[in-house]
């Protein structure tokens, strides 16, 4: 695919949606953090759930603390893995407080110290809480990516660092949230909505539904 047609397809995007954002409802870097350390697996309904028991009552890393294990497990038990995403939380808890004066790091180094948080999680923290340009490649992008031709790969970083170089530089910060939201809900995983699509003229994707 060339850059021309790149830009196209950004353009048409950001067209569409201005102001592209996460799903996952926060209004802190540290609600964010917490909200997607519970959305491993899970939909972003579902962690929306939760976190709206949840953060009213402990939206800070001392105030999960003094929840206790027991009392962060009752509030997120809707969610799957809820066990073992609580212990990674309140592990992350204890570091941010001891090691951070509670506040979340901008950096890949000190969020990836950080039980739970994986390279994918520390992107989404250091896109969307910090607005720096970083891909967070999950499922979704990871197809948006090949199936259209915008960026190939075949594994999750390649697709990075290709999208990283590729994208156009004005559209790199919201990149990550158009491709999340067409892959969720346009260019979906079993049969894609290219009836549907604003660039299915511009996809390099040859088997192009009618739907």
């Amino acid at each position: 695919m060339n850059k021309q047609k790149r830009t196209e397809i950004f353009e048409r995007l950001k067209a569409d949606n201005p102001n592209p954002t996460t799903e996952l409802e926060y209004s802190s870097p540290f609600e964010l953090l917490a909200a997607v350390l519970l959305s491993a697996q899970a939909t972003d309904v579902g962690v929306n759930k939760a976190t709206r028991k949840l953060f009213p009552i402990a939206n800070t890393p001392q105030a999960i603390i003094d929840l206790g294990i027991d009392g962060l497990k009752e509030k997120i038990k809707t969610i799957g893995l809820f066990n073992t995403k609580a212990e990674n939380l309140m592990k992350t808890c204890h570091m941010l407080v001891e090691l951070h004066d509670s506040v979340v790091p901008d950096n890949r180094e000190d969020l990836e110290a950080l039980p739970g948080v994986g390279r994918k999680t520390a992107n989404v923290i250091l896109n969307t809480a910090f607005g720096q340009p970083a891909m967070a490649v999950d499922t979704h992008i990871f197809r948006v990516s090949n199936r259209t031709g915008i960026a190939p790969g075949k594994n999750v970083l390649e697709v990075e660092k290709r999208l990283l170089r590729l994208v156009p530089k004005e559209y790199l910060i919201d990149a990550h949230h158009w491709l999340i939201l067409h892959g969720r809900y346009v260019c979906v995983a079993r049969k894609p909505r290219c009836g549907a699509c604003n660039i299915e003229d511009l996809c390099e994707f040859k088997n192009k539904t009618d739907y």
